[in-house]
């Protein structure tokens, strides 16, 4: 019995231990679960290149929404001029972005301004000609529409969250190039002095002519601006205008998106507005007065030159910055009834004024 007991101990420790050697291998090679015997290409070393960082897969879900923008215009309108009937063909116009699938498409006002007829190339070669909905000259924005099916949309979010040092990547038609990325980062989220009413995106993604109305997109292909190829500085000692390398400027998506809802929903954008300019202090808050609007809404509250400007509504204007104060008035509903509270001569006064409106295109 001893004997029997000793035979079958000595069988089962080399099938346990085949059992066990057998799992470990099922385990960590996945050939053997193929079914089709041992591969030996595993032990060998795959001729492929390593894992690189690539955007491929953003640039693919985006990339499609972004269309090619040129126009017919007439040279010489005169009816009674020999040359009528003469057309010119403006290619290379800019780009654009496909916001959804009713066809509207965002772009730059100054890209199709004065183009009498517009047409927009899509990704898959389709020619389709394009009607203007409405623009607002003030964020330099334009929405066009084309009736066609199967349209890619570009990939959206609500909000973008989009911070300084994020990366970016620019889609678009530069100098006519054929559909060209340029990569940066966000430099900076602010008003770089080009308007009174809203931030922009600076970025040193690389725009030329052609980039305009084209597509600023995140590291996973999500829209967070329009670019605008227009904007310029003035060179040296104020002469003209110029190009300055790595420093270009995109709408913040959530902008265009309110602007192109309001112009589709009335075919203009409409902003609250009092009548008045001023100038941010240096040292302190608030902002003083240098114009008013003869009969606008601040003139008839009462609003005087050289008024310091404390607040609007209960919104403090910050020191050295009033782009959040005139911002929150040009989002204000015309015939809205808001305080200012201001300083005249060391004293504090209160003044109630109406919102009026001011209307683009």
């Amino acid at each position: 019995m001893r004997l029997l007991q000793r035979f079958f101990t000595a069988l089962l420790k080399p099938i346990i231990l085949g059992l066990t050697v057998a799992a470990i291998l099922l385990i960590f090679i996945p050939e053997f679960r193929q079914g089709s015997g041992l591969n030996v290409h595993w032990l060998q070393k795959e001729d492929s290149p390593p894992k690189r960082l690539s955007y491929y897969d953003a640039l693919s879900r985006s990339a499609p929404a972004v269309v090619y923008i040129y126009g017919v215009s007439i040279d010489n309108p005169n009816p009674n001029s020999i040359f009528r009937g003469r057309t010119t063909e403006r290619a290379n116009l800019g780009s654009g972005v496909i916001m959804n699938e009713g066809g509207y498409i965002m772009t730059c006002y100054h890209v199709i301004k004065d183009t009498d007829t517009i047409f927009i190339r899509l990704q898959d070669s389709r020619t389709l000609e394009a009607q203007i909905v409405g623009f607002d000259a003030e964020t330099d924005l334009a929405v066009l529409k084309v009736d066609a099916d199967d349209l890619h949309v570009m990939p959206q979010v609500p909000k973008t969250g989009l911070r300084v040092g994020d990366v970016v990547m620019a889609i678009g038609n530069p100098l006519d190039l054929g559909q060209t990325i340029t990569q940066g980062i966000v430099s900076r989220i602010s008003r770089n002095n080009l308007a009174n009413y809203f931030d922009f995106i600076q970025t040193d993604a690389v725009l030329h002519p052609g980039n305009s109305g084209g597509a600023l997109i995140d590291s996973n292909g999500y829209l967070v601006g329009i670019t605008n190829a227009n904007f310029k500085t003035r060179g040296p000692s104020g002469s003209g205008l110029t190009t300055v390398d790595g420093i270009n400027f995109a709408v913040p998506y959530e902008l265009a998106k309110k602007v192109m809802e309001e112009i589709i929903v009335s075919g203009t954008v409409v902003r609250g507005q009092l009548g008045f300019t001023g100038n941010a202090l240096i040292e302190r808050k608030g902002m003083i007065v240098t114009a008013i609007t003869r009969g606008g809404p601040a003139d008839d509250a009462g609003l005087k030159l050289n008024d310091i400007l404390l607040s609007i509504n209960g919104f403090e204007i910050e020191q050295n910055d009033t782009g959040q104060a005139l911002n929150m008035v040009s989002q204000t509903v015309p015939g809205t009834e808001i305080t200012l509270r201001i300083e005249r001569n060391e004293e504090l006064i209160t003044l109630n004024v109406i919102v009026g409106s001011s209307a683009s295109s």
